[in-house]
């Protein structure tokens, strides 16, 4: 069984669309695939459903890249935005689980609710487990899951690119 406590997939999904909308030039269909990679049940996603997620990814992004202190207040103004109201659903077979957005909602209201919903859950629970990589080239946003809690960058590539650019300056002035 997995268990993330780290704001269950909404939050991973709010850090890939975060992503997604800091890198810029994402489709319909990269929209669609990021959302389902990271554990959201979407069928479909239309131009100017992507075109409002990616936008809302951007406000997402400025919360992984807040200080501490501010992203209560980031996340309450999102929350105010999705209008999130929790409920169990049970559908296709599946064990009750949580909902953020009625089922009949169009994809914006879902992504607004389910995004804003793992992210308050995050905050409250354990707020300095979100990130953008230290890695200044990249701003991959993401969700610490680490044992330690203490992750600096998104992946072991940028953090090894990172540590080998600093011994290589340090080698020049030695």
């Amino acid at each position: 069984m997995h268990f993330n406590p780290y704001g269950g997939s909404g939050a991973q999904v709010a850090a890939a669309v975060a992503t997604l909308a800091e890198r810029g030039g994402a489709d319909a269909a990269e929209v669609l695939a990021t959302a389902i990679a990271h554990g959201m049940a979407l069928s479909r996603v239309e131009d100017g459903e992507a075109a409002e997620i990616l936008a809302w990814g951007r406000r997402l992004h400025a919360v992984f890249a807040a200080p501490e202190g501010k992203r209560v207040d980031l996340v309450n103004d999102l929350l105010t935005v999705a209008t999130c109201r929790p409920y169990i659903a049970r559908h296709d077979g599946k064990a009750p689980h949580l909902h953020y957005a009625s089922e009949d909602a169009g994809v914006v209201e879902r992504m607004h609710a389910y995004t804003a919903g793992g992210l308050a859950h995050l905050v409250c629970e354990e707020p300095g487990r979100l990130g953008v990589c230290a890695r200044e080239e990249c701003g991959v946003a993401f969700v610490d899951t680490s044992r330690n809690g203490r992750r600096r960058f998104c992946s072991t590539r940028c953090g090894t690119r990172v540590n080998v650019a600093d011994h290589r300056a340090r080698q020049l002035t030695a």
